[in-house]
């Protein structure tokens, strides 16, 4: 199984999302050897935490997101600008 496995870092957040839930239905199962056991729990590991982090990240934008849209607009002062009364004749 190790000679396959994907760099988690290179994967999709749906790929590594998809991998981890056929990872735990494996292990749910019980019909793994303990070694094959042990070796896709560890995968699993490595596929939550990078999971996690990405959401967390994900989250933290959403966040930033939505505190831009929700600060008040900035007025800029116009009383020193140039007239535009020319553009009116």
């Amino acid at each position: 199984m190790a000679d396959e496995l994907r760099n988690v870092d290179e994967m999709t957040f749906k790929e590594a999302s998809v991998e981890l839930e056929t990872i735990v239905r494996a292990l749910e199962k019980g019909d793994l050897e303990l070694e094959e056991s042990l070796e896709r729990y560890g995968r699993g590991v490595e596929l939550l935490a990078s999971l996690r982090e990405r959401l967390a990240k994900a989250e933290q934008r959403v966040q930033e997101l939505t505190d831009q849209a929700e600060a008040p607009a900035q007025l800029v002062d116009t009383a020193s600008a140039p007239s535009t009364a020319f553009l009116d004749e």
